[in-house]
C-alpha cells in the first residue's frame, strides 16, 4: 500500500447540508485535495484543536490524549484506508512501550486526534485516486466532444448535464474552492465513466 501525506487545508460550513462541515485535506507534495463531509460536533473538535484553544474541562478527544499519555501510548500516525459507499475509513497507528497497534476510527475523530498528538495524516493512494480532486485532472485539453450523456441528477444544482458540462463544472468548482460541490460532481463523472 502506498500512502500519501496530507495536511489540513480548510474547514468550512457546508452550503448544501444543514449542520454539516467540509474538511479539506491537501496532499503535502501535490495538488490533490480530499474533501470530507463531517458533522458539527466533529468540526468543533477539529476547530478547537486547530486554534490551540484549551477548554476549562477536557473534551472527549483531549481526554483520549490524557488517557494515552498516562499509559505511555503515542499516536504515531493517522491513515485513511478506504472509501466505501461515501464513507471514509481510518486507522490510528499507535505505539506503546511494548506494542504497535492499529485502531479503527472515524476519519473526523482520527483527524481531531492527529492535531492533538501532532502526528502526520496519510491516505492510501487508492483513496486519493478514488476521491481526490485536482484542478489539473480536468484541464481544458481533457474536455473533448465526447458523447453527451444526459441523466437526471438527484442534486437539483446539477439538473441535467452532459459529461462535457460536468467536467467543465468540476474545473470551475475547484478553481472557486467549492470542494463539496466538486466532490459531488466528481462522483457523478466517476459513475458515468
Amino acid at each position: 500500500m502506498k500512502k500519501v501525506q496530507l495536511n489540513i487545508e480548510s474547514l468550512v460550513y457546508s452550503q448544501t447540508q444543514s449542520g454539516a462541515y467540509v474538511l479539506v485535506l491537501i496532499e503535502e507534495k501535490g495538488n490533490r485535495k480530499l474533501p470530507i463531509v463531517i458533522g458539527s460536533a466533529e468540526a468543533q473538535a477539529i476547530a478547537i484543536a486547530l486554534e490551540g484553544m484549551s477548554p476549562p474541562r477536557p473534551l472527549t478527544h483531549d481526554l483520549f490524549v490524557n488517557f494515552a499519555s498516562a499509559f505511555n501510548i503515542n499516536l504515531d500516525e493517522v491513515l485513511i484506508t478506504k472509501l466505501e459507499e461515501g464513507i471514509f475509513y481510518s486507522e490510528l497507528i499507535c505505539d506503546s512501550l511494548a506494542n504497535r497497534v492499529k485502531i479503527d476510527s472515524r476519519t473526523s475523530d482520527a483527524v481531531a486526534l492527529a492535531i492533538r498528538f501532532k502526528c502526520p495524516i496519510y491516505a492510501d493512494e487508492e483513496v486519493l485516486k478514488q476521491a481526490g480532486i485536482s484542478s489539473t485532472d480536468f484541464s481544458s485539453e481533457d474536455i473533448t466532444l465526447e458523447e453527451e450523456v444526459i441523466i437526471k441528477e438527484e442534486d437539483h444544482e446539477l439538473n441535467l448535464k452532459s459529461l462535457k458540462d460536468l467536467k467543465k463544472m468540476l474545473s470551475e468548482a475547484i478553481n472557486n474552492e467549492e470542494y463539496e460541490s466538486a466532490s459531488r460532481i466528481r462522483d457523478e463523472i466517476n459513475r458515468r465513466e
